[in-house]
């Protein structure tokens, strides 16, 4: 059986329906099996959401494993313009049933054109591929940030939170512990 950030072709099993609230707006999503969190908005993600303004409208965004589309369909209410990037198709196809006429492109990651840069990148990321990895794709997309841009992830503290807060800092995107809530962080990496 795959795991949610590998892609698969096998068939998505049932899907379902659940709500979530984020600012102020309950949303009914689809989800399935075989994608991250498909059965419930996930803990990580709604502190990420719950602990966190919206961009400024007309930003351009990225959603950095965008799962079944929770963070890319909220900021795309609040009038961003998102990508919605994953690894695994299944987890595209729920995004963009999930955006329905929302200002919401999903992509492979191959697929993002290499020229776009964003203003702000939003991730609850997959700690469990692994801390070489971890550190390669943060590496791949955090340049991509504007000048004063910021990338927004909530992390475990004890999936090593705070050891990446450190390390972004070494990487010369200052980082700070916005919020600290139900052992998960937010951090805020800033491009300079």
């Amino acid at each position: 059986m795959s795991h949610y950030f590998e892609n698969s072709a096998s068939p998505q099993g049932p899907r379902r329906e659940i709500e979530a609230t984020v600012w102020g707006t309950t949303r009914t999503y689809l989800t399935a099996g075989g994608v991250f969190s498909g059965s419930r908005l996930d803990k990580a993600t709604a502190i990420l959401l719950a602990e966190s303004q919206p961009p400024a409208a007309g930003s351009v965004v990225l959603d950095l494993g965008c799962g079944w589309g929770p963070i890319a369909c909220s900021l795309a209410e609040a009038g961003a313009t998102v990508w919605a990037v994953d690894v695994n198709e299944r987890a595209l196809e729920l995004t963009a049933e999930n955006a329905g006429d929302l200002p919401v492109t999903t992509a492979l990651p191959a697929d993002v054109p290499a020229g776009l840069t964003f203003d702000e990148i939003w991730s609850n990321p997959p700690i469990r591929i692994g801390k070489e990895a971890l550190h390669e794709l943060l590496l791949t997309w955090l340049p991509r940030l504007k000048p004063g841009g910021q990338a927004r992830l909530v992390v475990g503290k004890n999936l090593g939170a705070d050891s990446l807060q450190r390390w972004l800092t070494e990487q010369g995107y200052p980082t700070e512990r916005v919020n600290s809530t139900k052992g998960f962080r937010v951090l805020v990496a800033k491009a300079v």
